[in-house]
């Protein structure tokens, strides 16, 4: 299954969430592989899915987390970012206006910026 597979078997609100995350990523991270893994894509800056990962999109039943998996070390005065598992962060947008591009896009630069130091 490919990222867009996954992206087009969701609902449509989860979808259209997803839809407007992927170009946010793909600008912030140019050189990240998105991929696959353990059943939710993953964009990471190492060669294998998995290898340096930077954040992910995950659909449950009403909502879309977009997690950082080193979200706890990244400066947030937003609030938004809701620390999980380990050194992990995520928010979970539950309609397309909750995507904020130039707030994710920071964290996805920062968080980019820990995997490469």
């Amino acid at each position: 299954m490919s990222i867009d597979d996954y992206l087009a078997g969701l609902a449509g609100p989860q979808r259209e969430i997803g839809e407007k995350l992927t170009p946010i990523i793909a600008e912030a991270l140019p050189r990240a592989t998105g991929a696959m893994w353990h059943g939710h894509p993953v964009w990471s800056l190492g060669d294998r899915p998995g290898q340096h990962p930077v954040c992910l999109i995950k659909a449950y039943g009403s909502y879309v987390t977009f997690g950082l998996w080193r979200g706890q070390e990244i400066v947030d005065p937003s609030g938004r970012l809701i620390p999980g598992a380990r050194a992990m962060a995520a928010v979970k947008l539950r309609e397309i206006a909750d995507v904020d591009p130039p707030l994710f896009s920071d964290w996805l630069r920062a968080a980019a910026h820990l995997e490469e130091a």
